[in-house]
């Protein structure tokens, strides 16, 4: 049977980790919509010395497990004496800054896909009207196609979202106290883990609810002009 007091005690001191849950989230997913745009314009520019590298860098971050690249970054990127001595060291040098980076790479390619399946799914009669009306093509990208392709992104960016609030658990494989690193203390305190990681995957799950709700109501706002 379960303990409840195993409970009782286990979720306050994992909710306490939950600013550190939210940060890797936010941070990650900003920078990695920054680098999905860059990618998407690369792949989109006709221009093959921008297109195939975008190309390969999608590839490699989609076809491995993130745990893997977190392992890389952490563990296998300070071994050079090259990366050591860079203005990137403070960033690689902190944990934090290493789960950060790989959840942005990461979710940089996902989102860099989920943007071009927009950009390709805008009816291409709207790009011919503005065509007729004598906007320029970055006009035309800016005005018609942009605004559309948001639209059309959203139900799959939201799923990213919530993919990458999931994948921010294995930041604590690398040492980070987030909720999930809480409940690996706890549990190596309490040898409890149904109770400390059933806690933990309501907790999970609550708040994939509540992410869920609010991309659900920027969909709603965004699609009101498309309503009868």
């Amino acid at each position: 049977m379960f303990d409840l007091s195993v409970i009782a005690e286990a979720v306050p001191r994992m909710l306490g980790g939950i600013g550190v849950t939210f940060s890797l989230l936010l941070i990650s997913a900003a920078i990695g919509l920054l680098l999905a745009v860059g990618l998407l314009l690369m792949r989109i520019s006709g221009k093959w010395f921008l297109s195939w590298p975008a190309q390969i860098y999608v590839y490699v971050f989609r076809g491995t497990p993130i745990l893997v690249q977190i392992f890389i970054i952490y563990y296998g990127l300070p071994q050079f004496g090259v990366i050591r001595q860079s203005i990137l060291w403070p960033i690689l040098r902190d944990p934090f800054g290493c789960a950060i980076l790989a959840l942005s790479l990461n979710s940089g390619a996902y989102v860099s896909e989920i943007l071009r399946g927009a950009v390709l799914g805008v009816d291409r009669g709207l790009t011919e009207a503005g065509a007729a009306l004598g906007l320029s093509v970055r006009q035309r990208f800016i005005y018609i196609t942009a605004p559309i392709a948001i639209r059309l992104a959203l139900p799959a960016y939201g799923n990213e979202l919530i993919s990458l609030l999931k994948a921010t658990a294995l930041a604590s494989t690398i040492t980070i106290l987030d909720m999930t690193g809480i409940a690996r203390t706890v549990m190596a305190e309490t040898f409890a883990p149904y109770e400390v990681f059933i806690s933990l995957a309501i907790v999970y799950m609550l708040l994939t609810l509540v992410l869920q709700k609010t991309m659900g109501q920027i969909e709603y706002r965004l699609g009101r002009y498309t309503r009868k």
